[in-house]
């Protein structure tokens, strides 16, 4: 597939916007987790909870993770094979891997709160809710600087 620049640049647009919405949605779920252990089982707040934690994960999260993956790899074909082999592609990819497990056991742990079975405190869910940031800092940091 032949790319132009102008359809490049609408890609990295979309890609770049998608990638912020995810990060918003992987940032914000685990705090509401936080604020959601200290809700009695039962009570109307922690109902009110698994109705945000449920729309932000299929309303914004999942949407938004598909896309970057689309707009991402998307990308990478279009820059390939010169990025195949450097260094920070590959840290870079690494890194979105691991952003996607996450992503994984955000979804399972929403579910565990859907049935209350939640075990985990609220001093688990604020370290999970450093994790995206941290990933994210050294993707950027992967692909502007590219230091490998």
């Amino acid at each position: 597939m032949d790319f132009t620049a102008t359809t490049l640049a609408w890609i990295k647009a979309f890609h770049i916007i998608s990638v912020i919405a995810w990060m918003a949605g992987m940032l914000y779920l685990p705090r509401l987790f936080v604020y959601h252990v200290d809700a009695p089982v039962g009570s109307r707040q922690s109902e009110t909870f698994k109705v945000m934690e449920r729309k932000l994960l299929r309303g914004i999260i999942n949407p938004s993770m598909i896309l970057t993956l689309i707009f991402g790899g998307l990308l990478a074909w279009a820059y390939s094979p010169q990025i195949w082999h450097e260094g920070w592609f590959h840290a870079k990819l690494t890194l979105v891997v691991v952003l996607v497990a996450l992503h994984g056991f955000l979804a399972r742990w929403m579910k565990e709160f859907a049935a209350d079975r939640n075990t985990r405190s609220a001093k688990f869910y604020r370290v999970i809710n450093e994790v995206p940031a941290l990933i994210v800092i050294v993707i950027v940091i992967m692909v502007a600087v590219r230091p490998f």
